[in-house]
């Protein structure tokens, strides 16, 4: 029997029940992952109950995951002691382009060394029906730090007609492949771009990474190029791609000690490369619908960066087509820099586009097996993020190893999914559940509603195009707290949420 139909029948298998526990192992101090292997790992599916009653799924510090309960509606408040948040659907915000995380080549690497069922069943964990859901894929052009070795897609110095350029084993290997199955697992899934650097002979350094390297004035076109021929490539192997970023970081080519593939821009030099070059190019090939995702790094350069933009060159404007940030930054800087930008350019839309722990140089541990601490900082950053106009939250790498790698420059980081190829085994950590407390239950065009907030607990609410109402919890305190939440049209909500714990509510409008 082909290997593709033996995947099929294994998958059909393993994800018709309606639920499978976690197998839990534990590292100590509360942490816990759970373990996945070729032939099982725990999953649960939205199943929305009938009108007048919701549907609680609960995450925990204490063991559960995604367990589920049906209640009714009430008419009244339980107990006197309760939070009281109130609903009102009529209020909306921005719409949901969805959540996901990353193809890199230490990603495909790390699923490959796997059995091919249980690559399978990672790609089901993230991307199938009864998995998180993700709707939304990075993929880098070329090389990134997580690579085993620094490289682009054209090296060959001085090839302005680009007649070098080829895809690397990596894209045949560790990205097309798993993209291919991940859009087979959810035709919904759009995927974006981004280069974290020019070839270095396009460069002012003559190298991948490192202080100050800009792309030469005389390049410029060049580049352009060579991003379009990227994105026909993967088009012509059935991969468009939806949007693609002006370039990941081009802040740290300013820090002198970024170890990571990088290349400046400056507000001025970047609105100038779009308005010139990179739009004119895309808008007359054939990936003419590819959008033009600008800034890529930290919020800490909003509003200003795009308002820098604008003024250097106000064409700009009718090419950018969103406005991609990342969270590394966001202990020092608060998120109402989101609301600023999104009063100044409604019309573009703010995507979160990576985001990982163990990333900070204090952080010796990279690795941290079932931390329930990293799992709430996602939260905490998920919830944030939507309720300040954010519309989408990717995470970074899918897949690691033990160490957090591989990592050519040895920047090292921790996954919601950490491989074990030794035991074919991966391991599921707790960041994993809390992005698929939003994946999983927030599809593409959800619309987030107003709920009122409280210092106590850390709240969102959407409405889907399923005509459902999804409300997730967040309690990061050492106490359960019960809440009650006031939906005019349904009822009241009694609900307690407990200690250290996520929780998504669903029902029927």
């Amino acid at each position: 029997m082909a290997t593709a139909q033996m995947i099929a029948i294994f998958s059909l298998l393993i994800f018709t029940s309606h639920a499978q526990d976690c197998i839990p192992r534990y590292y100590g101090d509360g942490n816990m992952v759970c373990v996945c292997n070729s032939t099982y790992c725990d999953f649960v599916e939205v199943d929305v109950p009938d009108k007048g009653k919701f549907r609680t799924y609960k995450s925990s510090q204490s063991g559960e995951r995604f367990k589920t309960e049906i209640r009714d509606f009430d008419t009244e408040i339980k107990n006197e002691n309760s939070i009281v948040l109130h609903l009102n659907v009529e209020k909306t915000y921005q719409s949901i382009l969805g959540f996901g995380g990353a193809f890199t080549d230490a990603a495909g690497l790390n699923i490959n060394k796997l059995s091919k069922e249980t690559q399978e069943m990672i790609l089901q964990t993230y991307f199938g029906s009864n998995g998180s859901r993700y709707s939304l894929g990075r993929v880098p052009i070329g090389g990134t730090d997580f690579s085993t070795r620094p490289y682009t897609l054209d090296d060959t110095p001085g090839d302005t007609e680009l007649s070098s350029f080829s895809l690397a084993n990596e894209d045949k290997n560790y990205k097309i492949p798993y993209m291919k199955r991940a859009l087979e697992l959810n035709p919904e899934t759009k995927f974006f771009a981004a280069s974290w650097t020019a070839p270095p002979w396009m460069k002012t350094n003559n190298d991948y990474t490192g202080f100050l390297g800009f792309l030469k004035r005389r390049y410029y076109k060049t580049y352009a190029k060579y991003l379009v021929k990227f994105l026909e490539t993967y088009k012509n192997n059935e991969l468009p791609i939806y949007a693609i970023s002006t370039g990941n970081e081009p802040a740290d080519v300013f820090a002198p000690l970024v170890p990571i593939n990088d290349m400046g821009w400056t507000p001025l030099t970047l609105s100038n490369f779009i308005v010139e070059h990179l739009g004119p190019a895309i808008a007359n090939s054939s990936s003419n619908e590819t959008l033009i995702w600008v800034l890529d790094d930290q919020r800490i350069f909003l509003p200003w960066y795009i308002i820098d933009m604008n003024k250097d060159n106000s064409e700009v404007d009718k090419y950018i087509g969103g406005i991609a940030v990342h969270w590394y930054a966001d202990n020092v800087i608060p998120p109402t820099v989101f609301d600023q930008t999104h009063k100044l350019y409604p019309d573009k839309p703010i995507i979160m586009t990576e985001a990982c722990s163990g990333s900070e140089v204090w952080e010796i541990q990279k690795v941290k097996m079932g931390s329930w601490h990293r799992g709430e900082n996602y939260m905490f950053s998920i919830i944030e993020d939507l309720n300040h106009w954010v519309t989408a939250w990717v995470d970074w790498n899918l897949a690691l190893d033990k160490k957090g790698g591989p990592n050519w420059s040895k920047n090292n980081v921790d996954s919601p999914i950490i491989v074990n190829p030794e035991t074919d085994e991966f391991y599921k950590n707790p960041m994993y559940y809390a992005l698929a407390h939003f994946s999983k239950f927030i599809p593409r065009e959800s619309i987030r509603v107003d709920l009122t907030t409280d210092d106590n607990i850390k709240s969102v609410a959407f409405s889907t195009p399923e005509n459902t109402t999804v409300v997730v919890l967040f309690n990061q305190d050492e106490e359960s707290k019960n809440i009650v939440i006031v939906d005019p049209n349904q009822g009241r909500i009694n609900t307690e949420v407990s200690r250290r714990s996520f929780q998504t509510i669903i029902y029927q409008q």
